[in-house]
Formats: C-alpha cells, sequence, structure tokens
C-alpha cells in the first residue's frame, strides 16, 4: 500500500520547493505596465539582484530559464571565430560548452571529470599558452548541478590575474545564487549567470547575467548580440520596457519582489548561506553513516570543501539509487534527483546514482524527514547501509546551529 498521500516534498535541484507566501504574490491579475506599482517594484528588484550576487555593477533580467542565460552571456562575449577556455566538472559545464559550439565560437575545454572542482593552475597554464591572446573568456561552473562539484572562483581569478591574460571571467551559478556564498565584485567575475527556478525560490521562466564594466566593454564589439540577447539595454534601462526587451513578466516580477525580501530583509544574505551550509553538512553526515555499511554508498565529491552547498550527488550501487528513488516517489511522496551526468541511461550504471537537493525554501525538518524517509526506503527494500544516519544528521545541524 503506498503512503505517498499528504504534501509532497520535491527535492530536486530545480525547479525547487516554492514558497506559499510566493506562489500567493503571484496569483494576482496582470497589472498596467506603462505606470505605477509594478515600475516600483521592478527598479527594486534590479537593485536587490545585485545586493543578492554581491555587486555594484549591471544586471540583466531575461524570460528565459538558464540555459537562455547562458546564451545571453555567449551573445554578450563573443564574435563568430573567438574562442572560449571551457572549465567542465558536471554535466553543465559540457553544456554550456556545446552552446558556445553551436554559436560558432572555437571552444577549448579543460575537462575536470565528474568528480572534482577547477583546477586554477591548470587553467592559468592554459592561458599562458595561449601566446596571441585569443582565448576571450574563461567559462566556469561555480557549482555543477549534476556533479555538485564546487570551484573556487577566487583562486581561479587570481591564477587568471597572475598569467597577465586579458580573458574575461564568466562563471555559472545557476546553482549558486540564494545557496552558496557568491561575491560577484569582491572574487573579481566579469559575469554572472543565474536562473530564478533554484535558490530564487520561483517557479522556472527568469534569468539573469550580472555584468561588469570591463564585460560591457566587451560586448561594444561582440558580433553576436542580437536585439533581444543584448544585454545593454537591459543593464543600462532608460525606459521600462528596455528591461524585458518587449512585455515585462509581471507574475514573476512579483513573486522575485516576494522572494528578495524573504532573502534580503527578512532571513538576511549570510544567514541563508549559513542554513543552506547547516542542511548540507547533514546530508553529508547520514551519507557518511550509510557508507560504512555498504562499498556501494557514497558521496561524488570527496572533500567538503569541493560540495555544492545546495545539492548533493551521491551513489548507492547495484541499481540501489534508481530503486529508492522510485520507492520513494511511489510511496512516501518524496522527489529526488536523477543522477544527470554520471552514466548514459542505456548503461545499468545509470541506475547508480542520485541527487539530494537542499536548496531554496528548505529547513531542517523538511530535510531530515527527507533523509528519514531515504532510511525507510532502504530498509524496505533490503539495500545494506550502515546505521546511525538519522543521529549522524541531528548532529549536524545541532553543531552548525551551534557554530553560527
Amino acid at each position: 500500500m503506498a503512503h505517498g498521500s499528504g504534501r509532497t516534498y520535491l527535492a530536486i535541484p530545480g525547479p525547487s520547493v516554492v514558497p506559499d507566501r510566493v506562489l500567493n504574490a503571484m496569483h494576482r491579475a496582470s497589472p498596467n505596465i506603462y505606470e505605477g506599482e509594478i515600475l516600483d517594484i521592478t527598479f527594486g528588484v534590479v537593485a536587490d539582484l545585485k545586493r543578492v550576487a554581491m555587486t555594484s555593477q549591471y544586471v540583466a533580467i531575461y524570460i528565459a530559464n538558464g540555459h537562455g542565460a547562458w546564451e545571453a552571456a555567449i551573445s554578450n562575449m563573443f564574435s563568430r571565430g573567438d574562442r572560449a577556455l571551457v572549465a567542465a566538472t558536471g554535466r553543465f559545464g559540457h553544456g554550456w560548452a556545446e552552446a558556445v559550439e553551436r554559436m560558432g565560437v572555437e571552444v577549448e575545454m579543460i575537462d575536470f571529470g565528474k568528480s572534482a572542482p577547477a583546477d586554477p593552475n591548470r587553467i592559468a597554464e592554459a592561458l599562458a599558452a595561449d601566446k596571441a591572446k585569443q582565448i576571450r573568456a574563461v567559462l566556469v561552473t561555480h557549482v555543477d548541478t549534476a556533479s555538485s562539484a564546487r570551484s573556487d572562483i577566487a583562486a581561479i581569478r587570481a591564477a587568471i590575474d597572475a598569467t597577465g591574460h586579458p580573458a574575461l571571467l564568466a562563471v555559472d551559478a545557476i546553482a549558486t545564487i540564494g545557496c552558496d556564498e557568491m561575491r560577484m565584485d569582491e572574487w573579481g567575475i566579469d559575469v554572472l549567470v543565474g536562473a530564478c527556478q533554484k535558490g530564487l525560490m520561483l517557479p522556472p521562466g527568469l534569468g539573469f547575467v550580472w555584468f561588469s564594466d570591463r564585460a560591457l566593454e566587451v560586448s561594444q564589439h561582440a558580433g553576436l548580440a542580437t536585439p533581444y540577447w543584448d544585454w545593454r539595454p537591459r543593464g543600462q534601462a532608460q525606459e521600462f520596457y528596455q528591461l524585458f526587451g518587449g512585455t515585462a513578466p509581471t507574475a514573476h516580477l512579483f513573486g522575485l519582489r516576494e522572494s528578495l525580501t524573504m532573502i534580503l530583509e527578512e532571513e538576511g544574505l549570510p544567514q541563508v548561506w549559513g542554513r543552506h551550509e547547516t542542511l548540507a553538512h547533514a546530508v553529508w553526515a547520514a551519507f557518511d553513516a550509510w557508507g560504512r555499511g555498504s562499498d556501494g554508498i557514497g558521496l561524488n565529491i570527496s572533500a567538503p570543501n569541493d560540495r555544492g552547498r545546495s545539492v548533493t550527488a551521491a551513489r548507492i550501487g547495484s541499481g540501489g539509487a534508481g530503486a529508492l528513488r522510485k520507492w520513494l516517489e511511489v510511496e512516501a511522496g518524496v522527489t529526488l534527483g536523477i543522477g544527470l551526468g554520471m552514466a548514459m541511461p542505456t548503461d545499468p550504471a545509470y541506475a547508480d546514482f542520485l541527487r539530494v537537493a537542499h536548496m531554496g525554501h528548505v529547513n531542517a525538518h523538511m530535510l531530515l524527514g527527507a533523509l528519514a524517509t531515504m532510511e525507510a526506503g532502504m530498509q524496505a527494500l533490503e539495500i545494506p547501509h550502515g546505521f546511525g544516519a538519522m543521529e549522524a544528521a541531528a548532529a549536524a545541524v545541532a553543531e552548525q546551529t551551534r557554530r553560527r
């Protein structure tokens, strides 16, 4: 008999849980888009998007998902025939590179595999070898949502600067904004890509590109920029419609106003980062305990500092991950993420991987409940595992909150 009735829990790495108050804010009639409340709300949202990325520079809003934000960044940095250096730490790094190539830009790839962050020294070596300075930008995924690898962006910026190379630093922060610590200006990021459906707690629909004065200067000569994707009118809008290249996404703006208020004014950005730190440690502690009873259970990223705080990629061998995911959804109303990019769907190993998201509108009781339900599923499916996971996860929450 299934026990999945009641409120379900979507623990996938986007779309994330949307707060009721954000849904309520979006559930209203379309406003006058020529004057009044929506204009005031939107210009406040623009200012707060800069705050959440820790930048004083520019932001462009697009009616798009993260892939659209990728394309916007590419359009404004490159012309056909230019070169990009891409550091890939999982499926989404490869995805961004594929988008770059399809738009006519040559890609030099450094593939760091599926279980490690980007190495700043290898990026520096590649730039030093570019004697003609043909590489226009270095593209890095801060937290790859597929592998959960987290790269040290400040160290990468320092490595780029040490070479004296003029390449821009572009960072995919789609799984970062509103979850992991992100300091655009302090870390020397030129282009930052984000979306609304993860840490910003909205349904999919908005993509964001923050960009620096230096990136703005480079974009003056970017041959790929088209009227819609051009970030200049959006980032330097004189008229309201220029912010969106046409009609505004009003429902999303109402929701975004609510979520940014929750993040910046009520909880506070450092506290949001701290909450995600706590939740991540609870998941890691549970998997460490489970793994002590089975060599087929483990985290994808070995070093804690190299793991994202918004999502955790893990392995439960012999098809255990796939079986557990199915049991959780049918029997318990919990949906976990698939092991994206870890193996081909036709490979039996595809069923060995899963992801637990802990991003956005998630607290300790939600996450601890999901972990306890995962353990119930392991017991029901007779998946070999170590015990003490719930005690370890609870202790991690207690320890992290004491530190804060």
